[in-house]
């Protein structure tokens, strides 16, 4: 009987599993709370890091190649998030990116404007990249993010006060195989290369991981190769060919006797500086050490007093000039007796003295003006350092040196591309950067200013001049390749062979249109996603 009964138990079929059996297996399958909060931290520390691998590929580190990687990164952070996930994951991507890009603007006035000035900047940010989340489902989302990546460039060129758009993404390829991308479509479209490659590799991972059929594997392929081949096959309209000739140019920088704020409180020292170096310039010119110049390029800020309400600053410029008997660009400020301060640079003939001038159109914000003074003040006493606001000049500057159109873009200037553009168009053959760097100490914003003015030079096909107090100057072909350059905080002089140029580029003429035309596509992108989701709510 025993037997009999063990046999029929085998044979029975075994029971479902108890209540008390399920509730063990659902607990072993639910992660301990631990790991869920380590889980949802994976994304944020994800978005951090490629901020911080965004910066790792800007200036002085020759690194451009990390910006596709970063983007890449941020898309797979960015991919099928709701609008609220989105903007904090691009505020943290924002925060990791700038905080060590910007930290030079700490320097001399203390953290709190730079992290109010990269919190501003993040939140922006963080703008964009919600706005990549919610195309991200798209059929084609690289090309839609990539796009809404240059609304947001747009916007934090724009606002607020005028924008801030250091930290294009442009603007950290100047070594790279992107760059004649800019004399097509100017830094816009050099942006939407770099971003579109990002998002197309994170996209060719997604499809490649999914098994995919061929078509759809192609398409995530072709948003990685297509900006790499349209960069190729720009390559013609890069060249640096004398189309009107040449030029010697001769570039000053004086140096000044400490960095920071106070770098020209000795009266008249950066002055005597930059003077002494145009002599010292002028004899090695007359013992045959070097070419003479057509002409000269002082920095901006280059004579720390008026020269023309100030009689002895007036006779040391006039001397230095006619010592090298060639035209000279000096940059100064100008103290009218009511109305704000001007940034000038100043044509100066060695037979006619002061002839020309060009007052600086864009003036940075809470640096040569301060909006919001009195509320400003609250968190800063430093705000009246800048006991009087600087005003803008409203028209382009080209001087006419020794023959040659040479356009005036005056520091903070080179990262607009209006100012640019319009001094371009206005006649430059040339275009000088005369700079100030000598508030931001050894800091990597001459090298990262140095970088905007080399895409400048591709993007327009001009020489740029460079000239900077306290370095970097430098002297960059119209191929963007960098011929000579100084060190910091030294006293030198650069005098080279310049080609002339007066062509414009496809990017020159077109000015801001390829700008709009991704703005639309941008725009496309997020009526699309709105679309969907009226659908949704209607078939519910």
């Amino acid at each position: 009987m025993s037997s009999s009964v063990t046999r029929a138990a085998e044979s029975e079929p075994p029971m479902p599993a108890g209540p008390s059996r399920t509730s063990t297996g659902a607990a072993d399958a639910v992660p301990e709370p631990g790991k869920r909060r380590g889980a949802r931290l994976v994304r944020p520390l994800l978005a951090a890091a490629a901020g911080v691998l965004l910066y790792l590929s800007f200036p002085p580190r020759p690194l451009w190649w990390l910006a596709p990687f970063a983007l890449a990164l941020l898309a797979g952070c960015l991919r099928g998030r709701r609008a609220r996930a989105g903007f904090g994951l691009g505020f943290l991507f924002g925060l990791g990116y700038l905080l060590p890009l910007l930290v030079w603007t700490s320097e001399g006035v203390g953290p709190v404007p730079w992290i109010a000035l990269v919190t501003l900047e993040a939140l922006l940010i963080g703008l964009t990249c919600l706005g990549i989340a919610l195309v991200s489902r798209l059929p084609g989302a690289p090309l839609w993010g990539a796009a809404v990546w240059v609304a947001g460039e747009a916007l934090r060129a724009r606002a607020p006060f005028g924008g801030f758009s250091w930290g294009k993404l442009a603007y950290g390829q100047a070594e790279g195989v992107f760059v004649p991308l800019a004399a097509l479509g100017g830094t816009p479209l050099l942006s939407f290369a770099v971003a579109l490659c990002g998002f197309g590799l994170c996209e060719a991972v997604r499809v490649a991981r999914s098994h995919p059929g061929r078509t759809t594997a192609a398409l995530a392929v072709l948003t990685v190769v297509a900006p790499v081949g349209a960069a190729l096959a720009a390559r013609p309209l890069v060249s640096d060919a004398a189309e009107d000739g040449t030029a010697v140019a001769a570039v000053i920088q004086g140096n000044v006797p400490r960095a920071g704020f106070d770098f020209n409180a000795q009266r008249r020292q950066v002055l005597d500086n930059h003077a002494n170096r145009t002599l010292q310039l002028a004899e090695d010119v007359k013992a045959g050490r070097v070419p003479k110049p057509d002409f000269v390029v002082w920095p901006e800020n280059s004579s720390d007093i008026d020269p023309y309400t100030q009689p002895d600053a007036y006779a040391v410029i006039d001397r230095a000039v006619k010592a090298i008997g060639v035209p000279v660009a000096i940059g100064s400020v100008l103290a009218p007796e009511t109305g704000p301060l001007r940034n000038t640079m100043i044509l100066w003939d060695p037979v006619k003295g002061p002839t020309d001038t060009y007052d600086k159109r864009k003036i940075q914000p809470f640096g040569e003006r301060i909006p919001m003074r009195s509320f400003v003040r609250l968190f800063s006493s430093d705000v009246d350092r800048v006991r009087r606001d600087f005003g803008p000049g409203k028209e382009p500057g080209v001087f006419d040196m020794g023959g040659s159109g040479i356009g005036m873009v005056t520091c903070y200037e080179a990262a607009f591309d209006d100012a640019v553009r319009s001094t371009v168009r206005a006649g430059a053959q040339v275009i000088a950067v005369p700079s100030n760097n000598a508030t931001f100490g050894r800091t990597e914003m001459t090298y990262q200013q140095l970088a905007m003015d080399r895409i400048r030079a591709v993007e327009h096909s001009r020489s740029v001049l460079v000239p900077v107090t306290s370095g970097v100057s430098a002297v960059i072909r119209p191929d963007g390749s960098v011929v000579s350059q100084t060190k910091m905080f030294t006293a030198d002089a650069l005098v080279e062979e310049i080609p002339l140029r007066s062509t414009q580029t496809p990017a020159t003429r077109f000015g801001p249109l390829p700008e709009y035309a991704l703005l639309l596509v941008a725009a496309g992108g997020l009526g699309a996603v709105a679309l969907r989701r009226i659908r949704a709510r209607r078939a519910a």
